[in-house]
């Protein structure tokens, strides 16, 4: 159950308001973490912007997601779970590849690039930092806004997935799939 009291878009002030009107007309999110980033409508409008810039990138979505997937995984994020598989799925990440992280397993992935992402993002997580063989690796795998990019994916969902995390904000009950265990 959601720690978090959900703000009715009637209750909001002018402010949260706004920046809510924005992102429904943006098609941009609304749940999940962004029921708590309401609060602080600078944050949400910053967190959606951040997303927006970080998308503009030369990353493939394939890339993005694995990236994306592996870091909420890393956390356990139960909601940026439910909703980041349904954005991989329709990126062209295959299920065997989401199982996988699921499972906290290293994908089977037959593209350079995308076993990069996964194990930049696993460094990150795991060791707070890149090893100078990877990051060697990611250097000439990745153009250097891409890497940049590729980093700041797992800083955004790693907040994305303590906020989350903190407020035990519930998937929804269409959420194509839950975390393992």
């Amino acid at each position: 159950m959601t720690r978090i009291r959900i703000i009715d878009r009637k209750e909001m002030n002018a402010d949260q308001a706004k920046v809510f009107d924005e992102a429904k007309a943006a098609g941009n999110p609304t749940g999940g973490p962004y029921y708590a980033y309401i609060r602080l409508p600078k944050l949400m409008r910053v967190q959606q912007e951040l997303g927006s810039v970080l998308r503009e990138t030369s990353l493939s979505g394939r890339e993005r997601q694995i990236a994306v997937l592996t870091t909420i995984r890393h956390w356990g994020a139960k909601y940026p779970w439910a909703v980041q598989v349904r954005n991989s799925l329709a990126a062209g990440v295959d299920q065997p590849t989401v199982d996988a992280i699921n499972n906290r397993k290293v994908p089977d992935l037959s593209n350079p690039r995308e076993r990069l992402a996964h194990q930049v993002a696993t460094e990150l997580l795991t060791k707070h930092g890149l090893s100078d063989a990877t990051y060697e690796a990611a250097a000439k795998a990745f153009k250097e806004e891409e890497l940049v990019a590729l980093v700041a994916f797992v800083g955004q969902f790693s907040m994305v997935s303590c906020t989350a995390n903190a407020f035990d904000i519930t998937p929804p009950d269409e959420a194509p799939s839950r975390l393992a265990n």
